[in-house]
């Protein structure tokens, strides 16, 4: 039996879907509003972000509409 990791966007897409669902962020609200609610964490996730070719401009939606992520 095989153990399948999560990719570590998977793991912010689920986080940031909750911020949206729990109201605390709009959709439409700029990717950068995220940084504060993730603290410490927020540099590692802007480069991670970066290096996938979204802008802390870019609206959170964009994040949550992609369904596959390959390294």
């Amino acid at each position: 039996m095989s153990k399948q990791t999560i990719h570590p966007m998977v793991k912010l897409q689920r986080k940031v879907s909750s911020l949206v669902e729990e109201k605390i962020v709009q959709p439409e609200d700029r990717i950068s509003k995220i940084a504060l609610l993730l603290g410490n964490d927020w540099q590692y996730w802007k480069n991670q972000l970066i290096e996938f070719d979204f802008s802390v401009k870019d609206p959170i939606k964009e994040l949550l509409l992609v369904e596959y992520w390959e390294e």
